[in-house]
């Protein structure tokens, strides 16, 4: 970066606006799986911006949809009719399971949040949330007060009563050496135990795998658990699907169904993979919900016509090209390649996940004790040898996040394990 643009960065933007790598990377362009900075290097790209490039980098399909829409019209607010919202909308209704869906466009997950609590508490009337320990759930005022992981909390301040029951974290806290079905049951007591000293609440707010957290999850069934208790109260059920969504977990094409034998949530909010990288959120819920609020609401950028195109020829592609079921099939033989390679790694915890959301959680050898430090050095290993990753958790950041585009092919799952393992191997 002969212009310094690290300097400048600090020089202008927030001091907490954190970088990666002790020598951070300006990269300038991408092609499938593949990424290149500043200087020329060429870097398998294992976590896709945070989880937002979902089909690929620079995807044919999704490109000439942009720049089509660009030659046309690139916004006009929500105050006129935009087919390409309409379009969309149609096909994330059909697409989420919720009974006469209704869905309004935001410009990313934050803001997909906090419209979801703004109407479960319009329509219950309550401003008590429940939300899960070690959770994520964005940077804004609202979803920081139901975020349950400290090292993104900045502040203890809500306009929210929001209370955190357990089950998101399936290895470690008081229920961590039950079995599953006692895991559950446990999680289920602590719920009505909460529910029972608290004012109704409006809603539950829950990633069905946590993101930010380290890609934790609970059993399957836990939320479906939990669901039966809230229905008969009342609660509404928000599953966050910001990371989870579109067929990322592979299993399923929302995490939410994993614990589905109650049916889907009341309320689902999505971002990041739709886009490809254009700046897309929303949220699904009942129309009845949805139709709750009394007084004028707009979006000025939520459902603009050029992510809306990208957003179409995004979800087109990846049904079209049966991306779920790749991320079910090199997703699982990633995760059991990493479990081999972890295996002679004593600061190895846990390699965890579905499809291609994987975490691997380090810790000091012998000990539960989180190891940030290794997390780091890793991730420094990693991008030497030409991979990118992310990290995570909720115990001081000491979990590593894998989350390629969802068009990996075996081949370049099986290099990025071989670089990952290298990592692992001469950093711990």
């Amino acid at each position: 970066m002969s212009d310094d643009l690290l300097g400048r960065h600090r020089s202008v933007l927030p001091d907490w606006l954190a970088l990666y790598y002790e020598e951070p990377i300006e990269i300038t362009h991408g092609e499938g799986r593949h990424v290149w900075d500043s200087d020329g290097n060429r870097y398998l790209d294992f976590f896709g911006g945070i989880l937002t490039t979902m089909t690929a980098h620079a995807l044919p399909e999704v490109t000439k949809a942009v720049s089509e829409q660009a030659g046309r019209i690139v916004h006009s607010s929500t105050l006129y009719l935009n087919r390409q919202m309409v379009e969309l909308a149609e096909r994330i209704a059909q697409l989420s399971g919720i009974p006469n869906a209704r869905v309004f466009f935001t410009t990313s997950g934050t803001e997909a949040n906090d419209t979801a609590l703004l109407l479960a508490t319009a329509h219950r009337r309550s401003n008590t949330v429940l939300a899960m320990r070690n959770s994520y759930h964005g940077r804004s005022f609202s979803s920081v007060g139901v975020t349950g992981n400290r090292g993104w909390s900045p502040t203890s301040l809500s306009p929210l009563q929001t209370h955190y029951v357990h089950g998101g974290v399936r290895t470690r806290g008081p229920f961590a050496a039950l079995d599953d079905y006692d895991f559950v049951a446990a999680c289920v007591d602590d719920l009505k135990d909460v529910l029972g000293h608290t004012r109704p609440p409006a809603a539950l707010i829950a990633e069905p795998i946590q993101g930010v957290g380290g890609f934790t999850s609970p059993p399957d069934g836990l939320y479906a658990a939990f669901r039966e208790v809230l229905h008969e109260r009342g609660v509404l059920w928000i599953s966050d699907e910001v990371q989870t969504g579109w067929g990322r977990t592979g299993e399923h094409f929302w995490g939410w169904q994993a614990h589905g034998r109650s049916g889907p949530p009341d309320m689902l909010t999505f971002a990041k993979g739709i886009g490809n990288g254009m700046s897309i959120g929303g949220v699904v819920a009942r129309a009845e919900i949805m139709n709750c609020l009394d007084a004028n609401s707009i979006s000025t950028f939520g459902g603009t016509q050029i992510t809306m195109a990208a957003g179409l020829a995004n979800l087109t592609y990846l049904l079209e090209h049966d991306l779920q079921g790749n991320a079910r099939r090199v997703g699982g033989m990633l995760i059991e390649r990493l479990r081999a390679a972890a295996a002679q790694v004593p600061a190895v915890r846990e390699v965890r996940g579905r499809g291609l959301m994987i975490g691997i959680e380090l810790t000091r050898p012998g000990t539960d004790e989180a190891d940030p430090a290794a997390a780091s050095a890793v991730l420094e290993a990693a991008r030497a040898g030409g991979l990118l990753i992310g990290k995570g958790g909720g115990h001081d950041t000491s979990a590593l996040r894998i989350a390629p585009p969802l068009s990996l092919n075996v081949a370049e799952a099986e290099e990025g394990a071989a670089i990952l393992e290298r990592a692992l191997r001469s950093t711990l």
